[in-house]
């Protein structure tokens, strides 16, 4: 036997209509996780350019096409078997890319400073993209979104101004 109430419900039904406001470039604020494999940097790269495009930002798709696919090439070769998480947010006027990897820092100084050459050499085309939009670039330890203290990963992050 079922009991039922007469006008109540658990899930609320809204009746106002939702306002509508388009995506602007100060909205865009997305993150995903991805598995660190060979096909991650394609889908990294779609997810972006959807991303700009529907943010009016179709004048800066190129080159952060170009640093998304460079930064999740790098993140996914030092962090075999695992995941990568992405970041991207428009701030300020530029769009700031952001990925973090799963490579522990070494604690041997010279390990820490080949990784480090390492990493410098794979970014390399990504150095002139960032140098010809004018933006800046790093990688370092850094916490990771939703970690808890003294979980550090390796996070490569991007600012990229507009044209």
């Amino acid at each position: 036997m079922s009991a039922s109430v007469a006008g109540v419900s658990a899930c609320p039904v809204f009746t106002e209509e939702p306002v509508f406001v388009p995506p602007s470039p100060e909205m865009l604020a997305y993150s995903f996780t991805l598995p660190a494999g060979p096909t991650s940097p394609r889908i990294a790269r779609a997810a972006t350019r959807a991303v700009l495009a529907g943010h009016g930002l179709d004048d800066m798709t190129d080159a952060a096409v170009q640093v998304v696919g460079e930064l999740a090439a790098c993140a996914c070769r030092f962090t075999p078997g695992d995941e990568v998480y992405v970041s991207l947010r428009y701030r300020e006027g530029a769009l700031r890319v952001v990925f973090y990897d799963g490579h522990r820092r070494h604690e041997h100084p010279r390990l820490v400073a080949a990784c480090d050459a390492r990493r410098r050499a794979a970014l390399r085309v990504l150095g002139c993209v960032v140098r010809a939009c004018e933006g800046e670039w790093g990688f370092g330890r850094r916490a990771s979104p939703g970690a808890g203290r003294g979980c550090g990963r390796w996070c490569l992050g991007v600012g990229l101004g507009r044209t």
